[in-house]
């Protein structure tokens, strides 16, 4: 095929892709009160899942003290058309999350014919593993780092004087870009273990720069977090530690690209 051929194949899977994300987004879109108040909305009161678990094992361990305080967020909205705006946004944002795993089999439709039959079966995999783990990277951001941020930042004050009052663009703020970005960030096991195999990475080099890798994920955490607070910092830097841990274990070592090449 010549570049124009190509070019026009491109532009094929951007055009299929697209006409999914606007159906996706008018789906969610006509379905707004399920979207914001059971799912976008829940994190923000001591009924969500997290909490009563936390409460949970807080009374297992004999120790209630230990467990969330009840508290309620309130938004607001200051904005004339913010509503209307977050409305459209919020539904992209999920469109595109819920349209990520054709997305990528579109990209995949793309590639495959430039591919040995030998490496289709790699990128398959590689492919299915992107999109598994950047769900399980929505899930941990949803059910687990966008929770406990609004819970400490949403409650904490510097005195009882001042009130917190969170507006409604803030909150659809931290949570698209938290959720999101986790989904991004979980792919890392699969993007250092194709460095490994193509031989620019190896399981020992990760193992040898583990010090200068965790210093590394603190300044990533640090320009993920948009809060810039501490506690935030620390919450999302603690799952990219252990995505961390997890390339080096899926990682190839240099005897097995020795081995490889040996029986090449």
């Amino acid at each position: 095929m010549t570049f124009w051929e190509h070019l026009d194949e491109f532009r094929k899977v951007i055009f299929r892709s697209a006409i999914v994300l606007i159906l996706l987004m008018v789906v969610v879109f006509v379905n707004k009160n399920f979207v914001f108040e059971t799912i976008i909305f829940a994190p923000r009161s001591s009924d969500f899942i997290l909490y009563r678990w936390m409460e949970s094992l807080a009374l297992l361990a004999g120790i209630p003290s230990l467990g969330p305080k009840p508290f309620m967020l309130d938004l607001q909205n200051i904005e004339l058309a913010a509503q209307f705006f977050t409305h459209i946004s919020v539904s992209f944002s999920v469109a595109f999350v819920i349209a990520t795993p054709f997305i990528l089999y579109q990209i995949w439709l793309f590639v495959r014919p430039a591919l040995y039959p030998s490496e289709k079966k790699s990128v398959v995999g590689a492919f299915g593993w992107c999109s598994l783990l950047f769900f399980l990277g929505v899930l941990v951001g949803y059910f687990f780092v966008f929770p406990l941020t609004i819970n400490f930042l949403g409650s904490y004050q510097v005195s009882e004087l001042v009130k917190n009052q969170i507006t409604l663009q803030s909150y659809i703020h931290m949570f698209t870009w938290l959720v999101i970005i986790m989904g991004i960030v979980f792919e890392m096991p699969v993007l250092l273990r194709v460095l490994s195999r193509m031989g620019i990475i190896s399981r020992e080099m990760l193992k040898k720069y583990r010090k200068h890798a965790i210093l590394i994920l603190l300044v990533l955490a640090a320009i993920i977090t948009p809060s810039g607070d501490a506690f935030t910092l620390f919450i999302v830097a603690l799952p990219l530690y252990l995505l961390y841990e997890i390339s080096i274990l899926v990682s190839f070592s240099k005897s097995a690209e020795e081995d490889e090449k040996a029986e090449a």
